[in-house]
């Protein structure tokens, strides 16, 4: 086995890791499809990094800061609702995207690409999901208590608006990760199926982060591991072993 595909393995579980964490919490928040429209807002940044040759996660974080921060100026200045103004802005996002990305990397952008990763990039990918992880973890609890109240919450002495705002952050920040291994149309995925697997055949919370955690993890190896033997694009192939997972664990949860 090659050492870029050991890097890729090492990058993409654990970018799989808290991805499927998060996406936990995601789901209970039924916000399991905001990584798709944050991950459309990437691809402007995605698509200056392919052409400028620089990192294209700190493209994709960019133009996600730049492009949350439009929305929020605007939910200000309309009564339009969030999700209209997300769908507004991350539609421009990708059309934006198209008018300056080279042909020849349209793929990396949709699909991304594992093939070419630095120890360095490794490192700090693997840094920065420990973060997330502790990060996510310290706001677990009263995420999902505010998710039932949030007046129960406040009175617990939640910090709504403090926490809100980790969460917030703690998705864009898995996203433009996400997006180096399944590009900008699939982070959707990445985060909400390891969660729905979870759901399945989980019996308690600690139970349900637990798999989700490892679900997400094992989907992007088994990935990279057939990307390797095949020379598919490793973006789809992850997704598809995602999505067998949750298969599994549906047949496992009917014979319960």
């Amino acid at each position: 086995m090659s050492s870029n595909i050991i890097l890729a393995l090492i990058l993409s579980g654990s970018v799989g890791a808290i991805a499927g964490y998060l996406g936990s919490l995601m789901l209970s928040k039924r916000m399991a499809l905001m990584g798709g429209a944050l991950g459309h807002l990437t691809l402007p940044g995605v698509a200056l990094a392919l052409l400028y040759d620089f990192d294209v996660s700190v493209g994709a974080t960019l133009f996600l800061a730049f492009g949350v921060l439009i929305i929020w100026l605007l939910e200000q200045k309309t009564r339009l609702h969030l999700e209209a103004l997300t769908a507004v802005v991350f539609s421009a996002s990708l059309a934006t995207a198209f008018l300056f990305l080279p042909k020849e990397e349209i793929d990396i952008a949709l699909l991304g690409d594992v093939s070419q990763i630095s120890p360095i990039i490794v490192l700090i990918t693997v840094l920065i999901s420990i973060a997330l992880f502790f990060t996510v973890k310290k706001i677990y609890s009263s995420m999902v208590l505010s998710s039932i109240s949030s007046d129960l919450a406040q009175t617990s002495g939640v910090n709504l608006k403090l926490n809100n705002a980790l969460y917030l952050i703690c998705i864009a920040v898995t996203v433009a990760l996400g997006v180096r291994i399944v590009g900008g149309l699939m982070t959707a995925a990445l985060l909400a199926i390891p969660a729905c697997t979870a759901k399945n055949i989980s019996g308690n919370l600690s139970q349900y982060t637990i798999i989700s955690t490892i679900a997400g993890s094992l989907a992007c190896i088994l990935g990279v591991i057939a990307y390797a033997i095949s020379g598919v694009p490793a973006g789809p192939l992850i997704i598809i072993a995602s999505a067998l997972l949750f298969m599994i664990s549906v047949f496992k949860q009917q014979k319960r």
